[in-house]
């Protein structure tokens, strides 16, 4: 196989046109600031593709969350449930408020937070009263579950749909289940801004604070005046004109998504591995990213270091670190699975909660096949597959060979 004349990415950009004229209308009104006709539209096609009641549109999905940790009162030394597997913009603004994650460990069904972790974390600390969940990769939390936990707990929920909007569980969309949630129009997500993301909420109150809050709290005055902090995290007119022009396309991209998981699942019936799972029954993602992993028996020796990896390569066997430097020699983009929070170094000392009791973070070091440790065994296992939306069928089937010769004798 040779290698692609052009790069086949794991998640670009996929651009219509629209957003030109979106763009064109902030340049020919001069509105290219923070207000303007297209800020407020993607919040109401935001509100009215959620659920929610509020949107504020913003500079990030990480701006995003910053303010609903804001928003939700933590202080300094508050103690925070966290979503383990997961990128770092779901976590770093807890600490941005003084906040401690603890972090909850994953499960095998959809690679997210594990109710039964979850319930052993709060007869643990039975004060915390804020929990950050997460969809990984677009695919739906056991929703009922953790609610259930937060209510008789009596804590809130934020909700991280930086990856998941379109996606529904139970036929609710994702982006509405907590007090507080975000979205992210980032340039590798369902739909891009090429930055940008949105705070959701059912409070107006609260959705007036962010707002505020996001134009550096300036006050009803004729002058600047300033009776709190603020922020620089407002969206731009024109990236919201980009954002408007690819709402639109949302199910476009969403059923070509799930037509790349799907053919991916189909390639790879006969290896040793198994696609992203999610609850068939209840959910439905947005196949943000396909991403696979190998079964124990057919993992070849693998092991990382905090910026290198080595294996040793075994006849039928391979591993994440074979099957993405084949997929680099190729001119196709792979990607490990996140690592887990309490395996990166800044959060090692943290605390770590799984359904069986709490521990340290840890270092790279890890047996395959390991149950007491759900995220760091996926993170072992598991890999991002090239999911880009323009991706064509005939670049993916040569993808599915790439990875089927990992596993050759």
């Amino acid at each position: 196989m040779q290698p692609f004349e052009q790069k086949v990415w794991l998640a670009s950009p996929t651009m219509h046109g629209e957003e030109l004229a979106y763009m064109q209308q902030a340049y020919d009104t001069n509105w290219m600031s923070t207000v303007g006709a297209n800020i407020n539209e993607v919040e109401k096609l935001a509100a009215d593709k959620t659920g929610a009641k509020h949107a504020v549109a913003l500079s990030s999905g990480t701006a995003a969350l910053h303010l609903a940790m804001k928003l939700a009162g933590i202080q300094k030394g508050d103690k925070v449930f966290c979503t383990d597997v997961t990128f770092g913009a779901t976590v770093n603004p807890v600490v941005y408020e003084g906040g401690t994650p603890i972090f909850i460990d994953t499960e095998y069904d959809t690679w997210n937070m594990d109710p039964k972790a979850l319930e052993k974390a709060f007869e643990l600390h039975p004060e915390v009263k804020v929990i950050v969940v997460v969809h990984l990769y677009g695919t739906p939390c056991k929703m009922d579950e953790i609610q259930k936990i937060a209510n008789k707990h009596g804590a809130i929920i934020i909700e991280d749909a930086a990856e998941s909007l379109g996606a529904t569980y139970k036929g609710q969309q994702t982006g509405a289940f907590g007090t507080y949630n975000a979205i992210s129009f980032n340039g590798n997500k369902i739909i891009t801004g090429s930055s940008g993301g949105m705070l959701l909420t059912g409070d107006e109150e609260a959705a007036n604070k962010a707002r505020k809050w996001s134009t550096q709290s300036r006050e009803n005055a004729p002058w600047y005046q300033h009776e709190e902090i603020g922020y620089n995290y407002r969206m731009s007119n024109v990236i919201a004109g980009v954002v408007r022009g690819q709402f639109p396309h949302l199910e476009e991209h969403i059923a070509r998504k799930k037509e790349i998981y799907m053919r991916y699942k189909e390639g790879f019936k006969d290896l040793p591995v198994i696609m992203n799972p999610y609850d068939e029954a209840n959910s439905e993602p947005n196949f943000w990213l396909s991403c696979m992993m190998i079964q124990p028996e057919a993992m070849c020796k693998q092991v990382r270091s905090d910026s290198e990896a080595a294996y040793i390569k075994e006849a039928g066997k391979s591993c994440p670190t074979e099957i993405l430097e084949k997929l680099a020699a190729h001119n196709a983009e792979g990607r490990p699975i996140w690592k887990p929070m309490h395996m990166q170094p800044i959060f090692r000392m943290h605390e770590f909660i799984t359904a069986k009791g709490s521990g340290r973070g840890q270092t790279n070091a890890y047996i395959s096949g390991s149950s007491t440790d759900v995220g760091a065994d996926i993170f072992h296992r598991g890999l991002c597959l090239p999911s880009d939306i323009k991706m064509t069928n005939e670049q993916q089937d040569v993808v599915i060979e790439i990875v089927k010769s990992c596993f050759e004798g």
